[in-house]
């Protein structure tokens, strides 16, 4: 029986490591690894230095930066795949770039790797509906059912959107859920007051919350549009809006017209998550199109009520009655008035929040193993037990 080098190693293809679901949801399984038996490294495709970076080297992985695809075209990109992928000894290569990942998947396939894994993490399709772009979706694909050999996604949604019903409905595509460090949450306490000293916010005051990325998918003028209709019934609302991304200048240019930038604090790129989302009120989460919505799961471990667009997946509801659905063509004033029933919304017991998680199966713990098995490997964590979680 051959002998096996340890650690063995996956290489992981994603944009950017910066602060979003995707990433988040990496980072989580990568923290919780016996590292020692399997380590983790990264492709990205962001010349700057992603938000995680750090860390990642910290934890033993590498980072190889890269051009993207549509900087340097498919046969350039391909070469700088190959190169990595054959010069370490993955067990697996794990795709995370959506429509794109065909193209890992191709080197790897080039580069002997066994194990090809495409994982969809939208269920929506940025170059709309028109006839060039359903073209061009269908390419890729179809690339990425000729060289992947594994497909996974964090929802239904978001599997039939990238793999298609069909695959999906003949058992062809792994869920594997977007799970959280449950723990991260449940010893936070008291942060309310100081989130408001911090920031400078009147002791009354009732906080609206977002955290994404200022990119098109996650409808930020909606949330000002929202902000402005609850502050013309109460004023006593503030909106914290945390992260970075293309658009966040024109934002800010936008709630400047709209008289409102007194009314909002943009926090930028913040690693105090938990903290925030116990402080706020309520999270708004209106995206246009989201793979699973990871943010609203943090919030509702939180226990912070949530109110989202019909857009993100109903996986997201852990049944604690924090979490309502809207459509984005209903009112405005619907949104302000689901905005303003749910600050009146009891929190429930860590007990039953941490039971209520883990029931429905997005403890990290458990998504370790079933990452695991996914490259082939032995379970090396084990659930933890929801009562451990909320010790001190």
């Amino acid at each position: 029986m051959e002998s096996k080098e340890y650690p063995e190693r996956v290489l992981q293809i994603v944009s950017t490591m910066d602060r979003g679901g995707a990433e988040t949801l990496l980072m989580n399984i990568y923290r919780n690894l016996d590292r020692e038996k399997i380590q983790f490294d990264f492709i990205t495709h962001n010349a700057q230095k992603g938000d995680f970076n750090d860390e990642i080297i910290s934890l033993g992985g590498n980072i190889f930066q890269l051009p993207s695809l549509g900087e340097v075209g498919p046969i350039h990109y391909l070469i700088q795949l190959k190169k990595i992928m054959t010069a370490t000894n993955y067990i697996a290569v794990h795709c995370h770039t959506d429509f794109q990942g065909g193209f890992p998947a191709i080197a790897a396939k080039i580069s002997g790797i066994e194990k090809r894994i495409c994982h969809s993490h939208s269920n929506g399709w940025p170059m709309g509906d028109g006839k060039r772009a359903k073209l061009i979706l269908y390419a890729l694909q179809t690339l990425i059912k000729m060289t992947a050999t594994n497909y996974c996604s964090c929802s239904t949604e978001a599997a039939e959107f990238l793999f298609g019903k069909q695959a999906v409905k003949k058992g062809k595509v792994d869920i594997l859920k977007n799970g959280i460090d449950i723990a991260s949450f449940m010893n936070i306490d008291n942060c309310r007051e100081s989130v408001i000293q911090e920031l400078s916010l009147p002791k009354e005051v009732k906080i609206l919350g977002h955290i994404g990325r200022f990119s098109e998918s996650k409808n930020h003028r909606f949330i000002l549009s929202v902000l402005k209709k609850l502050l013309d019934k109460d004023p006593s609302f503030v909106a914290l809006l945390v992260g970075d991304g293309p658009l966040k200048r024109q934002i800010e240019q936008e709630a400047e017209n709209l008289g409102i930038i007194k009314d909002i604090r943009f926090l930028g790129v913040r690693d105090d998550v938990p903290r925030l989302l116990k402080a706020i009120d309520v999270l708004i989460f209106p995206s246009l199109f989201e793979g699973f919505g990871i943010v609203a799961l943090e919030a509702q471990c939180a226990g912070t009520p949530c109110v989202v667009s019909d857009a993100v997946p109903k996986t997201t509801d852990m049944g604690l009655n924090l979490i309502s659905y809207r459509s984005l063509e209903d009112d405005l004033n619907i949104w302000s008035q689901e905005i303003e029933n749910a600050t009146l919304v009891k929190t429930p017991e860590k007990t039953l929040i941490c039971n209520n998680i883990i029931k429905n199966g997005f403890s990290i713990q458990e998504n370790v193993s079933k990452w695991l098995s996914l490259y082939g490997r032995d379970s090396q964590s084990s659930i933890t037990n929801s009562f451990d979680l909320l010790r001190s």
